[in-house]
């Protein structure tokens, strides 16, 4: 992990900003892994980057990290070569007071995104495929391998 100087914000210090971003990549490295995806990174991500509340962490995680075609949308949001907007709200995120974390986040995400986005579409094929061939087998058509 590069080497980042973060300001103390109104809600949080530059130390816990560090700490936000350990999480950040260890949440990222470790291919969102749910016992990853720490409390201080979805409180983070809620209260400071443009995301709703979902109930609660494990909602949260369920509704970006389970499905391959929501984790993209996810991801598209800290994809550096995009926009980098808020898929929620349509706006920026994390701008003022925590726009050296976000930039941070997103020089740091750069590395994982293109592995985490090519499982992402893996998982999809894969779900799109289970479907076809469920919907093929109840009206008994049988998908042949190519």
């Amino acid at each position: 992990m590069k080497q980042y100087v973060f300001r103390d914000s109104e809600f949080m210090s530059a130390r816990e900003k560090l700490l936000m971003l350990k999480a950040w990549v260890r949440f990222l490295k470790n291919g969102l892994r749910s016992e990853d995806f720490s409390d201080r990174l979805y409180k983070h991500l809620v209260n400071h980057c443009g995301f709703i509340a979902h109930f609660n962490r494990a909602g949260y995680y369920a509704t970006y990290f389970e499905d391959g075609e929501d984790t993209t949308r996810f991801h598209s949001q800290v994809e550096k070569r995009g926009e980098c907007r808020s898929v929620e709200c349509g706006g920026g995120w994390g701008n003022g007071e925590y726009e050296d974390l976000r930039r941070a986040m997103i020089e740091e995400a750069s590395g994982y995104i293109p592995a985490l986005m090519e499982h992402a579409s893996a998982k999809v094929e894969e779900s799109d495929l289970a479907e076809a061939r469920r919907l093929a087998a109840k009206h008994g058509f049988q998908i042949q391998q190519g």
